[in-house]
């Protein structure tokens, strides 16, 4: 759970600290961060949910004619930005959620939308969606002019022990400015791909793990940027090397207790977790569309690299879409692998709780584990087992969204509407555009 600061203790680190500046942070419809920073002066305004913005200029926001947006910031997630210095004076972030003049809460704002749904669960009697990512990025060099390349820090793979080059010592600094900010970072490792790293921190409520991947990336690429090195969190950035992804780790919590736990189920699940997990299953296609939202992840999405392909789920097997870790009490969850860092944590989290919520309301069980790896089964042993494939392209995955209810529920209208434009519209300008790849193999005909 997110920690209680009072604005008491905000105005005194501001004046421990020397704080300048006010970083208020907010998350548009495509999951970018996005910030308005404010003098000290305006600490009281700041504190009083007073700071207007021009909502026009975000993506999936408002037209101009109705521009006029309000921050409220979260209190909880006031920090000091470690890399700033008292000396030169340092900036202070908060996580804000957008508001409409007349104090209402935005309904285009994504974290505003997952309140909503985290607010249907608490109706359900559940207290806590818990929630763990793993986010895959890429240190690449810089070029001479600082500009970013695909070159790799280095030609490591999964689990090498770090060097002594500039990826393992960006690494550590990541870790050691995380630990700064209040994360609980669990493991630090290599990746499969050359230049591919890993850094996992402990599970926390749905809304709280949103806030801090998002200021997770920012870290990553702030510290990266000190190395000379390019910081990239896009689904499939090298042809030929594994792609970005971001397994999603979900529980629920009710009476202080670990509602997908029984120690008597089958993996220790109770009916509770496998009914949710039918709900993922069911509606796998629609969410695809929200956890892999560019038209790059689905270069991320095909056999051969650990990414899962097919809609389906198992235990210790880690070629379906959904793996169920062998862990304790507290950590029983589901993860879900097919997701990658280019998702919208507020809108990712939205479907999948929406659809696992459906799931238990249906109460129907999921198909049977897989056991064999999907990859070397024929197409019909996986239809002779309901197995089907997750969507091979963004276009499709448009349409399957397009197609569920449940997962369209999961946002307000205002979200559906932006978020179906900004997709259609990628899609269109992909599929008028010319690649390399294209030019080399048909130039000559």
């Amino acid at each position: 759970m997110s920690k209680v600061i009072t604005e008491e203790e905000i105005r005194k680190e501001v004046e421990e600290k020397n704080v300048r500046f006010l970083r208020l942070a907010f998350t548009d419809i495509n999951g970018t961060l996005k910030n308005l920073e404010v003098p000290v002066s305006q600490l009281d305004d700041v504190l009083g949910n007073q700071t207007r913005f021009d909502g026009s200029s975000i993506d999936g926001f408002v037209r101009l004619e109705e521009s006029d947006m309000i921050l409220y910031p979260d209190l909880s997630t006031w920090t000091v930005l470690p890399w700033t210095t008292p000396e030169e004076g340092t900036i202070g972030r908060m996580i804000c959620s957008v508001h409409n003049v007349d104090g209402t809460p935005f309904e285009g704002d994504p974290r505003n939308n997952l309140k909503r749904v985290v607010k249907e669960m608490n109706d359900m009697g559940f207290s806590e969606f818990d929630i763990g990512f793993e986010a895959e990025f890429f240190l690449f060099k810089e070029g001479k002019d600082g500009e970013a390349t695909i070159k790799p820090c280095d030609s490591s793979s999964y689990f090498d022990m770090a060097s002594e080059d500039e990826g393992a010592r960006c690494r550590r600094e990541i870790v050691e400015t995380l630990e700064k900010l209040g994360f609980r970072v669990e493991a630090a490792h290599h990746e499969v791909g050359d230049g591919q790293q890993e850094i996992d921190f402990r599970f926390d409520d749905a809304l709280a793990t949103a806030d801090k991947l998002q200021t997770f990336k920012m870290v990553v690429k702030t510290i990266a940027r000190k190395y000379h090195l390019y910081a990239c969190f896009m689904a499939k950035p090298v042809e030929g090397l594994a792609g970005n992804g971001m397994h999603t780790n979900m529980s629920l919590f009710k009476d202080g207790k670990n509602a997908f736990y029984d120690k008597d189920g089958q993996y220790h699940l109770s009916t509770t977790a496998l009914t949710f997990l039918n709900g993922i299953l069911e509606h796998a296609r629609a969410i695809t569309c929200v956890a892999n939202p560019t038209v790059n992840s689905y270069k991320r999405l095909i056999p051969g690299f650990e990414a899962p392909v097919y809609i389906s789920w198992a235990s210790r097997n880690r070629s379906p879409m959904v793996r169920i870790p062998n862990a304790n009490e507290i950590g029983t969850r589901l993860e879900m692998r097919s997701a990658d860092p280019t998702a919208n944590p507020y809108l990712l989290l939205s479907a999948c709780l929406k659809a696992g919520l459906t799931g238990i309301k249906e109460g129907k069980l999921p198909m049977a584990p897989v056991t064999s790896n999907l990859f070397e089964m024929s197409d019909e042993e996986r239809a002779d087992l309901g197995i089907k494939p997750l969507p091979s392209t963004l276009h499709n995955a448009i349409k399957a969204f397009k197609e569920d209810d449940v997962v369209k529920s999961a946002f307000s209208e205002h979200i559906v509407d932006s978020f179906l434009e900004m997709k259609e519209t990628e899609w269109s300008l992909y599929t008028q555009s010319v690649s390399q790849w294209e030019v080399k193999r048909y130039f000559n005909y």
